[in-house]
């Protein structure tokens, strides 16, 4: 996968966690510019995000993003983008 398509991804997961097919994310997005984003849905969020991508962030990586581009680095970094 290259990164269009992990963002496109992603929005199909934040669009199902946050139950709002209008979201349409940048790599610029964060929990500022989703109204329901808090840190329960953050937890659900990550979850699904590792679910979907068969993979684990690191608590380290999950404190540390600051927006969905980082998000998107750090699973295609991962190489598990391509599974």
């Amino acid at each position: 996968m290259n990164r269009e398509q992990v963002m496109e991804r992603l929005t199909e997961i934040f669009r199902d966690v946050f139950d709002d097919e209008s979201i349409v994310l940048t790599v610029n997005t964060s929990a500022k510019d989703i109204e329901d984003w808090d840190s329960l849905e953050h937890i659900n969020l990550i979850a699904a995000v590792e679910k979907a991508f068969r993979m684990r962030f690191t608590m380290k990586e999950v404190s540390g993003m600051k927006n969905v581009g980082e998000m998107a680095d750090i699973v295609m970094a991962r190489g598990k983008a391509n599974r």
